[in-house]
C-alpha cells in the first residue's frame, strides 16, 4: 500500500460527512479522474466497497488505517533484552511493531513476552484487547526464539493482514 492510498482511506475515515468527489480530491490533492482510480483500485483490494454512488472503507481499510496509527514518543513500545538493557528501537504504531519484531533478536522477544510486555501496550496503548490475548497465547505454551516470532507474526497477519499492506 502507498502513501497516496493511505491518505485516501484516513481521509474516507476522518469524513465526519458525505463529501463530494470535488471536495475529496481537493483535500487529498489529487485530480477527480486519480481519486476515481484509487477508488476503483482500492475496491478492488477490498479496501473500499462501493454503496449507491459512493464509497465506503470495509473492515481491512479500517484496519489499514489502524496499524498505521502513530502513538505519541511516550507511548512508543520499547524494545529491550532486559531490564535496564534497550535495543534503541521504538514501535510507534502497530506496523512498526509488525516490522520490529521481525527483526528484532529473539532474546528481546523472549524477555518482553515473559513479562506480558507486548500485551499491556496492546491492550492499553493500542486498544486492541484481541491482539493482546493472542499474543498471550505464546507465553502460555511456552514458546522461545524463532517459533516465538513465528508465532506473534502470525497473530498480526491474522488480526490485521499487515503483510499485505507492506
Amino acid at each position: 500500500m502507498n502513501d497516496t492510498q493511505l491518505k485516501i482511506l484516513k481521509t474516507m475515515s476522518e469524513a465526519t460527512s458525505r463529501m463530494d468527489i470535488n471536495a475529496f480530491s481537493q483535500a487529498v490533492d489529487l485530480t477527480n479522474d486519480d481519486v476515481l482510480a484509487m477508488f476503483q483500485q482500492l475496491t478492488a483490494e477490498g479496501f473500499l466497497h462501493k454503496v449507491g454512488i459512493g464509497y465506503s472503507l470495509t473492515e481491512k481499510g479500517k484496519n489499514a488505517i489502524k496499524t498505521i496509527h502513530r502513538v505519541p514518543d511516550d507511548k512508543a513500545f520499547n524494545f529491550y533484552v532486559a531490564v535496564d538493557k534497550p535495543l534503541g528501537f521504538s514501535a510507534h504504531s502497530l506496523e512498526e511493531l509488525y516490522r520490529l519484531i521481525k527483526q528484532v533478536t529473539s532474546d528481546s522477544l523472549d524477555f518482553h513476552v515473559s513479562r506480558g510486555d507486548f500485551e499491556n501496550w496492546l491492550r492499553d496503548i493500542i486498544g486492541d484487547r484481541q491482539l493482546a490475548l493472542d499474543f498471550s497465547g505464546p507465553r502460555a505454551a511456552g514458546l522461545h526464539g524463532e517459533d516465538l516470532r513465528k508465532r506473534l507474526v502470525s497473530a498480526m497477519d491474522r488480526r490485521y493482514g499487515i503483510n499485505e499492506l507492506l
